[in-house]
Order: C-alpha cells, then sequence, then structure tokens
C-alpha cells in the first residue's frame, strides 16, 4: 500500500506541475488571473460539495467559531496565492513561477518558528539559504540579469507566502479536529465565493459557454489541477508521513519546467536555470527531513 501513496502524490505533484497549461490558455482567451481562479475554485467547490452531498455529509459540519480558519485557507490563502501564482504565470515562465511557488514549505518553516514555536535547527537554515539561492538562479539575478522580471518574482514569492499561509491555518483547523477533506472543502468554497465577489463574471461566463468544447475544458482544469490532485494528496497522507509526501511532490516544478518547454517553447537557462531548480528541490528535501540533535536555538 506504501508504494501505491508513493504512487498517488507522485500523481498529484505532476497534475499540479501542469496547471500552467491550462491558464496559459484561458489566458490567451482574455481571462483575468482572478477570473480563472474563480473558474478553478467554483467548479471544484461545486464537485466536491456534490461529493459531500452523496457520500458523507459530516464534512460539512463545522462550529461558527472556527469560521476564520477556514476563510483562512480559502480567502487569504488559496484565493490570493491562486491569482499571485496565474499573473506569476503570466508575466514570467512556468519553470520560474512554479519554483517561486516552491519556495512556500520555506516560509511555513519561518512562520512556524514564530507561532508554533518550532525549533529552529541548523538543517533549517542551510534548507532556507539554498532556497533563497536557488531562487536567484532560477529567476535571473544570477546568471542572465536579462531575464529577471521584478514583477514576476514579486507575484511567484507572494504565491509562497500565500499557500505557505495555507498551512498555518490548516493547522490550526486540524488542531480543532477537522479533516483534511472537510479543510478542502470548505477551502474551495470560499475561495470560490471571494473569487466571484471580485471579478466581473460575465467575460468568464461567455469564456465557459462559448461551446461544449469550452465547459469541458474549464471542467477538466478544476478536476486535474484541483480535485484529483489534492483528492490523491489527501489520500496517500493516510498512508506515508506528510514530510515524505512532501518530498515526493517537488516533482511539481519539474513537470512545470517540462510543461513550459514542450509546450510553450521556453527554455530554461542552462546551466543557472537548473541550478536553481535543483537547490530549491534540495532545500525541500532538507527541510522535511526528521529532526535530529543539531538545534542550535528555539523558536
Amino acid at each position: 500500500m506504501k508504494r501505491f501513496a508513493f504512487l498517488l502524490t507522485l500523481v498529484a505533484g505532476t497534475l499540479w506541475g501542469m496547471i500552467g497549461y491550462f491558464v496559459r490558455s484561458l489566458q490567451s482567451s482574455g481571462l483575468s488571473s482572478m477570473q480563472i481562479v474563480s473558474v478553478r475554485m467554483v467548479i471544484s467547490a461545486v464537485i466536491f460539495c456534490v461529493f459531500a452531498l452523496l457520500f458523507k455529509r459530516s464534512l460539512f459540519k463545522i462550529k461558527l467559531k472556527d469560521l476564520w480558519c477556514f476563510i483562512g485557507t480559502g480567502v487569504v490563502s488559496v484565493a490570493v496565492f491562486s491569482a499571485c501564482y496565474f499573473k506569476a504565470i503570466e508575466l514570467s515562465s512556468l519553470s520560474v513561477a512554479s519554483i517561486l511557488l516552491y519556495t512556500a514549505p520555506i516560509f511555513v518553516m519561518v512562520f512556524s518558528v514564530f507561532l508554533f514555536k518550532e525549533k529552529l535547527t541548523a538543517l533549517k537554515i542551510v534548507s532556507l539559504l539554498l532556497a533563497f539561492l536557488g531562487c536567484l538562479f532560477v529567476t535571473g539575478v544570477l546568471g542572465d540579469s536579462g531575464s529577471f522580471n521584478t514583477i514576476a518574482v514579486v507575484y511567484g514569492l507572494m504565491s509562497g507566502v500565500c499557500y505557505a499561509i495555507y498551512s498555518i491555518f490548516s493547522r490550526f483547523a486540524l488542531n480543532r479536529g477537522y479533516s483534511p477533506l472537510t479543510i478542502t472543502l470548505y477551502t474551495f468554497i470560499f475561495s470560490g465565493i471571494a473569487s466571484l465577489l471580485l471579478i466581473d463574471v460575465k467575460p468568464v461566463v461567455n469564456v465557459m459557454f462559448e461551446d461544449m468544447g469550452s465547459v469541458m475544458f474549464c471542467v477538466l482544469f478544476a478536476v486535474l489541477s484541483s480535485v484529483l490532485p489534492y483528492a490523491t494528496y489527501t489520500l496517500s497522507l493516510k498512508y506515508i508521513k506528510s514530510s515524505t509526501a512532501s518530498i515526493i511532490a517537488s516533482i511539481e516544478p519539474v513537470v512545470a519546467t517540462v510543461t513550459g518547454a514542450v509546450l510553450f517553447d521556453e527554455a530554461v537557462e542552462f546551466p543557472f536555470g537548473y541550478i536553481g531548480i535543483v537547490l530549491v528541490i534540495l532545500s525541500v528535501v532538507l527541510i522535511n527531513i526528521p529532526k535530529n540533535e543539531d538545534k542550535i536555538c528555539d523558536g
């Protein structure tokens, strides 16, 4: 069963890495980043709600006093994170946007030191430095400075920060006894509602319902970028540690790089871009190594 769990995590990381294809296609149809977020989240929320109604209605049960946790995951994190990530994809290559997003575990580490009093170790500091150096290589600060796009980098790093915030709010919800599926359900509900309130809906409807092919494309976008990867990743956590799953899912920026190169002719700068990708993924692997005695100070 463990091997099956590894495969599930690999599927999730691969599907997340391919999200750029759908985003680029919808951007070419004239939709803004937030409008694309709305397409993804509203359809995903509907699918999850139908699933919960048919098979597990208990997923809807939450306490009003805990509502802030799900507003945090859905609005503060996922809605804003997705908009920033999609904007970074628009302004840069898929590899740059994906690797900047993948700084999220580093931000989680930093936030956890202050919010949850986690220990700060030498290994974590090394991971932070490797991630920072990797970003410098990938974005072109080191190497070909002509490829550096400040605005794209800001959006990319903001996507990483907001995705990290998702982990923080999720932990608060988990500590209150909510299941990962309940958290995912309400995350999609609130992110869908928030994105709808911030956009002009008419262009979205026009693009979605232009023909049956457009409808199927948008549904496929939600299923392959949200529903299926979240479901497979969550299921894998029943059989393997979250740290192990996180490492396996680091295939995401690799897939994004390949997708950009094959489908959109986006070349990664050699050798600096590849060095940066390896350094960021290595930082994620190191940060998920089980705690040891090499602790240098308390958080």
